[in-house]
């Protein structure tokens, strides 16, 4: 008896000692600790040791087990296919980006090692681990991309020396530029909430082959995420809270999902609450004043004060705070074995946003603006989108997206002079309709052909109108006569649609070499009409402007070893002009853009060189590009004169008038380093260098929009549970002889000034000062469904502004946030 009971307790030992498994780094062998195991549903959970060892007796024979680690590539395999006998799994660290899926490059899924394009991408753990304010502020952290904010409600990429409409934003297949996307510095990055995004991809050079128009500089490709069907029914919550010390930042997430077999929806809700951004006080640029708000408007849509308010902390930058609400609803039907749908709607409402920098400017020495904000800026986008496989020789696969869009946004405006109060508003409906779709060429892996259309409509309704205040005190009692306001955008209406085509070939001709090349052609259309002719009086008041062009892009990927792959790349894009660009009337110290209606489209020639190549046994990744822009027939603003005068009668002042005009050729030069990976064992390293340099060939002046040398540098330590890291972000000084002082875009008005009584711009200002700042970031697994967070930003408290911003930037920021999933 007692032999018969040794002999069932040995074999028990046997089958418990070989529900244990050991989870190991790929390449190396080395064990991981801390690796998350759990099962579909969630209601088994469990973790390897410091030795890498996990006992997984808990889950069914058919579980589908799931191992995740911060540092390492997701994985999953179903219990059943683990041999027990040798029971190792190995998992491939994230650094490794020669095997990375890109999905924006080809608006479908490749490799990086089939890329030719430079490509930043953001994840969904980097996004949540730098729990940026904004979306805004999450693109200035990321290699190669600065931002500038004239108002702290704002944020405008800058992508090699390009911004604003040179610059597409693209949501989910959605492109967000519309007609009214304009020249100079725009705010509209902010309405996708970070906390919704699964990931963010950055395109770097001419992307018109697959993006159209407006794609120069490159694509930000913002993806939010999608619900995922299962095989029974599950119901996931999520909640996140982020509070800010610099300016008093509430936000609340919340977000619900549901999983069954022919059904999934995701639904989220954002609401963020800023106060007044503090800027830093350390001025390790020794000018003591720059920046500092020392009187401010306290005036509102209904208090009244003909003075300025005294600032009582002059670092408090007033006129700077905000809210914002964000809305997601997603709903995924798996409609047939070949067809899926996505229905996505999100919806996006700011309150009303000052604009700083306009607050700040001062008129022979007094406040210019009692009053100058945007009104809600409200943004609607639905969309159907079809994915299909039909398994034909003309498509194998292909997306289908149908989009409506409707975007509002206006301008509010009164002179500290004056009782007349300016509106101006802009209602935008965008229709859109993409097809993307690919084929393997005879029956081949190897070779890939992608083709597509994208037809777009926008049509732009511009209304202005002014009311004169009836005061008793400081309140605002009613409103007097009504006045003529000159519209923004052309008043009898304005349209602007494309139409385009275009094709995609990828041939791997070994396993070291792959060719990429595309074509697209691309027709736009735009029609405008002007009614009042109270200010302005054109040579005609109803115009249309039809061009066309044909772009395309050759791109080569060499891969001489394993782990180096040498990308090479000649593309070319264009911009149409659109309403904005031919059509805007808006004043900006002392000098209003008119319309020009013989504007014609610019394009930007591009070669560019790069490498990406693993070191320390993969364990590092280190990734360089340099690249050449040529623009030709490049848009940019001069004066201009309309019937013969060069002055007009604005807002009841007289002022000279300036216009979008093609000029002749320009370039663009510069380059990106970037280092990322383990260093040894659980510390890892981060660090990216870009310089920028731009100028014309024909009037030898710097191009607007221009960074100085920046970049960044990080040391950090993660063991799955604990994820903890130092960084250092760092800006050269841009001197002043490198600003465009034409245009106005590039804010020399902002910079410090070292002589007051300079009659040139370049003798008065001092350019941009350089800066450098100092981040902690650090996250607890407390468990598995709760995450909690602390940062450190701005740690010296250092006082600086980005390139060409009208706001400072924050200064220390003390952020505490938690994650909840469960």
């Amino acid at each position: 008896m007692k032999l018969r009971l040794l002999f069932i307790l040995f074999f028990i030992q046997i089958s418990v000692f070989a529900q244990k498994i050991r989870v190991y780094e790929s390449g190396t062998l080395t064990p991981i600790e801390h690796v998350d195991i759990y099962n579909t549903d969630g209601t088994i959970y469990v973790y390897t040791n410091e030795k890498g060892y996990a006992d997984i007796s808990e889950f069914k024979k058919t579980d589908t087990l799931y191992f995740n680690h911060l540092n390492f590539k997701d994985f999953q395999i179903q219990k059943k296919e683990i041999n027990l006998h040798n029971p190792a799994i190995f998992l491939n660290k994230k650094s490794e980006q020669l095997n990375e899926i890109i999905l924006s490059a080809s608006r479908g899924k490749l490799s990086r090692d089939e890329v030719a394009e430079q490509v930043v991408v953001a994840t969904k753990y980097e996004i949540e681990r730098l729990t940026p304010q904004s979306t805004a502020d999450l693109l200035d952290k990321l290699p190669g991309v600065k931002v500038q904010k004239s108002q702290f409600g704002g944020g405008s990429p800058v992508i090699r020396g390009l911004e604003a409409n040179r610059v597409l934003l693209v949501v989910d297949g959605v492109r967000l530029n519309n007609a009214i996307y304009r020249t100079g510095h725009l705010q509209n990055s902010i309405t996708v909430a970070p906390s919704v995004l699964e990931r963010t991809e950055i395109l770097f050079g001419p992307s018109s082959v697959l993006y159209g128009s407006d794609a120069l500089g490159g694509v930000v490709h913002y993806y939010t995420k999608k619900p995922k069907t299962s095989t029974t029914p599950k119901f996931n919550l999520g909640v996140f809270s982020r509070y800010g010390s610099v300016n008093d930042e509430f936000t609340n997430h919340a977000n619900f999902e549901f999983r069954q077999k022919n059904f999934a929806t995701f639904t989220s809700f954002t609401h963020s609450k800023f106060g007044d951004l503090k800027m830093g006080k350390q001025r390790n640029h020794g000018f003591d004043d720059w920046g500092k708000v020392f009187e401010y408007s306290d005036n509102t849509d209904s208090f009244y004060n003909s003075n300025a308010a005294i600032n009582s902390d002059p670092n408090v930058q007033k006129n700077t705070g905000y809210s914002q609400t964000d809305f997601l609803q997603k709903v995924f039907v798996p409609f047939s074995e070949r067809t899926n749908v996505t229905l996505n709607i999100q919806y996006s409402e700011s309150s009303d946003i000052p604009r700083f920098d306009k607050l700040t400017e001062y008129k022979d020495g007094d406040l210019k603006f009692a009053e100058w904000y945007y009104g809600p800026q409200k943004r609607f986008l639905s969309a159907l989108q079809f994915e299909i496989t039909p398994e034909k020789e003309y498509m194998k696969s292909g997306i289908i997206t149908l989009a409506y869009q409707n975007i509002q946004e206006s301008r509010v405006q009164r002179k500290f002079t004056s009782l007349k109060r300016s509106y101006r508003d802009e209602n935008v409906d965008v229709f859109s309709l993409n097809g993307d779709f690919f084929i393997p060429l005879f029956n081949s892996k190897e070779q890939n052909l992608a083709y597509g259309f994208e037809l777009t409509y926008n049509d732009v309704d511009s209304d202005s109108y002014g009311k004169t205040l009836e005061v008793l005190g400081n309140s605002i009692i009613g409103f007097g006569d009504n006045f003529v306001v000159q519209s923004r955008y052309p008043d009898g209406g304005s349209s602007y649609s494309t139409a385009a085509l275009y094709l995609d070939y990828r041939k791997d001709f070994n396993q070291k070499s792959t060719l990429n090349t595309g074509v697209r052609y691309t027709g736009t259309r735009l029609t405008a009409k002007w009614d009042d002719e109270t200010y302005i009086q054109l040579p005609d008041n109803d115009i249309t402007l039809k061009n066309g062009a044909l772009t395309a892009t050759v791109g080569y990927v060499y891969k001489p070893k394993e782990n180096l792959q040498i990308n090479s790349r000649v593309s070319s894009g264009f911009r149409s002009p659109n309403v904005d660009d031919v059509g805007k009337i808006r004043e900006k110290s002392g000098r209003v853009s008119v319309p020009n209606v013989n504007l014609k489209p610019e394009y930007a020639y591009t070669g560019e060189v790069g490498l990406l190549t693993h070191l320390k046994k993969k364990s590092i990744t280190l990734g360089a590009n340099v690249y050449y822009t040529l623009l030709d027939d490049y848009i940019t603003r001069e004066d201009f004169s309309i019937n013969g005068t060069p002055t007009i009668l604005y807002d009841d002042e007289d002022v000279v008038t300036y216009a979008n005009v093609n000029k002749g050729t320009a370039f663009i030069t510069g380059g990106t380093i970037t280092l990322e990976g383990i260093v040894k064992g659980n510390w890892n390293t981060n660090a990216s260098l870009t310089y920028t340099k731009g100028k014309t060939y024909d009037t030898d002046t710097p191009l607007s929009s221009i960074p100085p040398l920046f970049g960044n540098i990080g040391f950090g330590y993660n063991n799955g549970k604990l994820d903890t890291s130092l960084n250092c972000r760092f800006n050269a000084k841009k001197e002043i002889s490198d600003y465009n002082l034409i245009e106005g875009i590039d804010n020399v008005e902002q910079t410090p000034i070292v002589n007051a009584d300079a009659e040139d711009d370049i003798d008065k200002y001092y350019g941009a000062p350089s800066w450098t700042t100092f981040n902690f970031y650090s996250k607890y697994k407390l468990t598995k469904n709760l995450d909690l967070q602390f940062n450190i930003e701005n740690i010296f408290d250092v006082h600086y502004k980005e390139f060409a911003s009208g706001v400072s930037s924050p200064g220390r920021n003390f952020v505490f946030s938690a994650h909840l999933n469960i």
